[in-house]
Formats: structure tokens, C-alpha cells, sequence
């Protein structure tokens, strides 16, 4: 162990048994990463849908929570790895901003890092595999514009509006 000052005069340590631990580098490095991200996604994919089954969550201090909601889930995750750590920022932006859909989004993003994972193995760069990604998203988009469609209601015509709210609750309730 030995005591070092950086720049602003701060003291920190150096550890020696640091000197032993390598770090991941390339394609090792991202396999772990894309592995770390498949791990929550893994998790989160038996509770969705309308089968979906419930987990049985302890928390450190004893408390059991049974859920099957994907935000519930990811909130009690004690993770550790960074790409983990986005899959659960993932969801929480979802939450945030749509309210639903936290669980899709997480196993959404677990799949396109399996293929992320099979292209990169077959020596694709990671920024093809990216642009890949964005090219299909805008088609994707393209395609949910053409398909989708408008629906009037006003202040004197609110069944559309409740038909529409109704549908996207069922699942809530």
C-alpha cells in the first residue's frame, strides 16, 4: 500500500493487490457487459405478460415483496454492473415517462443485445452493430406512422378517449 496526492494535493492509496487484477479489454469486455445486461433482461422476461409469474423478492433487512411488476422488481436489484445498472435506468424512464411498459422495454433491450452479441462474435464492429440499430429504428417508426390510426373526440364526445383508456388499463387493474 503506498500514499500518493493528485493534482489538487488530495491523498489517495494505491492498493497493491490492484497491480494483480487485469481488466477486460475488446470483445471480452463487451460479452461481459452484453451477458451483464442479458442477466436482468433474463430475469424480468418470466414475469411479463398475462401469465406472467410472480417473484418473491427479500430485502436485506427481511422484508418480502411478491410482485410480477417489472419496476418493482428492478427497484429491489442491488446491481452491480454498469450496463445492468442502465437496463434499470431503462425502466425507470420508461415509468417516468410513458407509465407502463417497464418490463417490454428491459426485455426489448435484452433481445437486441443477443443479436448486438451474435453480430459482434461473427467480427461486425460495434459501431455498425449501432447504426444497424438506428437504421431499423427509423424504419420501424416509418412503418408505426403508416399503420396507425387517428380517432376525433371532443369535449361532447369522449367514448373514443375512454375505449382507448380503458384498453391500455386492463392491465393495471
Amino acid at each position: 500500500m503506498a500514499l500518493a496526492f493528485d493534482e489538487y494535493g488530495r491523498p489517495f492509496i494505491i492498493l497493491k493487490e490492484q497491480e494483480q487484477k487485469s481488466r477486460l479489454r475488446g470483445l471480452d469486455a463487451q460479452k461481459a457487459n452484453i451477458s451483464a445486461g442479458k442477466a436482468v433482461a433474463r430475469i424480468l422476461r418470466t414475469s411479463l405478460g398475462p401469465k406472467g409469474m410472480d417473484k418473491m423478492l427479500q430485502s436485506p433487512d427481511g422484508d418480502v415483496i411478491i410482485t410480477n411488476d417489472g419496476a418493482t422488481i428492478l427497484e429491489q436489484m442491488d446491481v452491480d454492473n454498469q450496463i445492468a445498472k442502465l437496463m434499470v435506468e431503462l425502466s425507470r424512464s420508461q415509468d417516468y415517462e410513458i407509465g407502463d411498459g417497464t418490463t417490454g422495454v428491459v426485455v426489448m433491450a435484452g433481445a437486441l443485445l443477443e443479436q448486438a452479441e451474435r453480430l459482434l462474435e461473427r467480427g461486425i464492429h460495434p459501431i455498425r452493430v449501432a447504426e444497424g440499430y438506428e437504421m431499423a429504428s427509423r424504419i420501424a417508426v416509418d412503418h408505426l406512422e403508416n399503420i396507425s390510426k387517428k380517432f376525433e373526440f371532443g369535449a361532447t364526445d369522449l367514448e373514443p378517449l375512454i375505449q382507448t383508456c380503458m384498453t391500455t388499463l386492463s392491465s393495471k387493474m
